[in-house]
C-alpha cells in the first residue's frame, strides 16, 4: 500500500466550509479541503493535497511548491485546469464526462498525471 509522504500529512490544513464562486481563490501553505463546490472561475492552490468535498470545475494546483507526492480528489473531478508540481492538464475540449459520477483522485505516476477512481488505501 502507497504511503503519503509525512511531510505532506503533516502540513497544516485548510479547511473551506463553503461553495467558492468564479473570482474567489484559496492559496495554502498547508493541504486543502473544500466543503462544497469550487465553480469555474475559482482557484485552489496549496503546497499539499486538494481535497474537494462536492464538483471541482475550476482550476486546481496541488504541490504548488513542486512535490509531485500531492494529490488532488473530489467527489465530481471535472476541472478547468489541473495542476499538480509542474505537470499541467485539462480536459479535452469537446469532452463529455459520464454523468454517474464517481469520487475520483489524480497524481502523478510515471512523470504524467493520471486520474483514478478514488481508493482510500492509496
Amino acid at each position: 500500500m502507497e504511503q503519503w509522504p509525512d511531510r505532506l500529512t503533516n502540513l497544516p490544513t485548510t479547511m473551506v466550509n463553503r461553495t467558492l464562486r468564479s473570482g474567489q481563490s484559496i492559496n495554502s501553505d498547508g493541504n486543502v479541503v473544500v466543503l462544497g463546490d469550487v465553480n469555474p472561475g475559482a482557484e485552489v492552490s496549496a503546497v499539499g493535497h486538494i481535497v474537494v468535498m462536492g464538483a471541482l470545475r475550476g482550476v486546481v494546483h496541488a504541490g504548488s511548491t513542486g512535490n509531485e507526492n500531492a494529490t488532488i480528489t473530489a467527489l465530481e473531478l471535472v476541472p478547468t485546469q489541473l495542476r499538480i508540481a509542474t505537470h499541467i492538464t485539462r480536459p479535452p475540449d469537446g469532452s463529455n464526462k459520464d454523468k454517474s459520477y464517481r469520487p475520483e483522485t489524480a497524481r502523478i505516476r510515471d512523470d504524467e498525471v493520471i486520474i483514478e477512481e478514488y481508493n482510500p488505501t492509496k
